[in-house]
């Protein structure tokens, strides 16, 4: 096993990564920029080397000084997290050529599963099948729109690189193509370095489910179940599961959906933990949609159920011993639920909100798990995603995660900032989301219901009851009020109340 790691991240997955090595006894190498040199994974962290400007360009995408810091602090590998260089395929390689291990898969198989439509091709391949579209990315707008015509309308633009929503477009009217390959050809080269996008036939209304895998150097690969990712905002995942409440109650599809996984990562020659991506039609029928070489964000749900610490089973098997998990002896207890907490403003379309934490207060108790990157103190940079941690609880039940997830949210108060906390507690009210009838649609239609005039019972009841505080307090000295104070506190609000 390694004595030295260094983790090339920052905020919650560092410090979750850091969590294990020290578990471990593994010592942690953090990086910094300018803007995290008070971050709390350098704080965590047993050593930490400066790589350069805040901009993420000018530091955490560095190949080179992330491997100058290894080589300088004597770190035999470097875990990526995810996202920044997690899924790069230069900088896999460029780790072997200077002798430290790259803890996730070989180069080749990012390579093969990294890009959209390689990923297409490899699944065809292995029998799987994928949703009608482009194997290649589209030279032109032209191109793009004489496949679109062909399978008909309405369609999606995908960025052929990377991921979360950044250069995909649905276009729905032959007219509204060309504009719609502009932007999503923009957004891509932005975001990834690569203009290239290609068109896919939209399924209408889908979930959104995706198969956790882990693979030995020696060959043994086997899936870990599903997480439930149907929850999400512009084709950005905000709320996970797991298991699938569409799965649990089809046992079937998680063996069906698990082989067809293993199937496509055995045809890369894949080690280390992955993700495969489906979606799943009305009628239960699954399409592979896209491979992550990395890590999830969301693979605190699948831990929380299983039992397992992914994040140990990436350093084994990293370090060349094998899996000692058979696919027989995988058991999934309870369900799990997980929000990403973000610094933003959701009544102000989510806009960021970046700034310092004056005040935090953490949820705690039994099946609560929070993994947090920040602190009292902290200022929130503007360079970075505003993900400031993930909220996960597990329960015996789902509707018992539901309540626990609601309790916790109760309790998690930042103050300074902006969160989407408000948001979530509003979401799980929702009956749908209580009935489990999902879609990657689902919260966009719950969001522009309730930004409909004339229909929102919360802010009725809320102005009932700011009423009721109003007479109470004009009340005649002497008579009780003690059963508006909580009242008082809700409305008052923690803010104003703690200063």
């Amino acid at each position: 096993m390694f004595c030295k790691v260094l983790v090339a991240n920052r905020g919650e997955i560092a410090v979750r990564i850091m969590r294990t090595l020290h578990e471990m006894g593994i010592a942690s190498v953090a990086v910094y920029s300018d803007a995290d040199r008070a971050s709390l994974h350098v704080r965590m962290a047993d050593e930490a080397a400066h790589v350069g400007a805040s901009p993420s360009s000018e530091s955490y995408l560095r190949m080179a000084r992330i491997i100058d810091a290894a080589r300088a602090h004597g770190a035999q590998a470097i875990h990526p997290g995810y996202g920044f260089l997690s899924e790069n395929a230069e900088f896999a390689a460029a780790c072997e050529s200077a002798g430290i291990v790259f803890v996730g898969p070989s180069p080749d198989a990012i390579h093969k599963m990294g890009s959209k439509t390689a990923a297409r091709r490899l699944a065809c391949a292995a029998g799987v099948p994928v949703v009608s579209g482009m194997n290649h990315a589209a030279r032109n707008a032209d191109e793009a729109r004489a496949f679109a015509r062909d399978c008909g309308y309405p369609v999606l633009l995908k960025a052929v690189a990377g991921g979360g929503g950044k250069g995909m477009r649905t276009v729905d009217r032959d007219e509204d193509l060309a504009a719609a390959f502009r932007d999503a050809s923009s957004e891509a080269e932005r975001a990834f370095a690569d203009a290239a996008v290609y068109v896919e036939k939209l399924i209408e209304r889908p979930r959104h489910i995706e198969v956790q895998l882990l693979g030995d150097r020696q060959g043994h690969l086997i899936h870990l179940g599903e997480r439930e990712c149907s929850l999400q905002r512009r084709h950005q995942k905000i709320m996970e599961e797991c298991p699938s409440p569409l799965v649990a109650a089809h046992p079937e599809m998680r063996q069906a959906m698990g082989e067809a996984a293993v199937r496509i990562a055995r045809a890369a020659g894949y080690y280390n933990a992955g993700t495969i991506e489906f979606l799943v039609d009305a009628e239960r029928n699954f399409y592979f949609l896209e491979t992550n070489t990395r890590l999830q964000v969301e693979h605190p749900v699948t831990e929380l159920v299983t039992g397992l610490d992914l994040v140990r089973l990436q350093l084994e098997i990293a370090a060349g011993e094998p899996l000692r998990l058979a696919q027989e002896t995988v058991e999934w207890r309870g369900a799990a639920l997980e929000c990403r907490i973000y610094a933003e403003d959701s009544d102000n379309d989510f806009f960021p909100s970046p700034g310092r934490i004056t005040h935090l207060d953490r949820p705690s108790g039994p099946g609560v798990r929070l993994d947090s990157g920040v602190y009292a103190g902290w200022t929130v940079p503007l360079d970075y995603d505003p993900l400031l941690a993930k909220l996960a609880v597990w329960a015996g039940s789902r509707e018992e995660a539901r309540v626990r997830m609601t309790r916790a949210l109760d309790e998690y108060y930042v103050a300074g900032i902006k969160t989407n906390v408000g948001f979530f507690q509003r979401l799980l009210e929702d009956d749908r989301i209580r009935r489990a009838e999902l879609h990657t649609g689902v919260v966009d239609e719950f969001l522009r219901r309730k930004s409909q005039p004339g229909n929102d019972a919360e802010l009725e009841a809320v102005a009932a009851l700011a009423a009721q505080v109003f007479l109470t307090v004009r009340e005649p000295p002497g008579k009780d009020t003690s059963r508006n104070a909580g009242a008082a506190w809700r409305l008052a609000g923690r803010d104003e109340l703690l200063q």
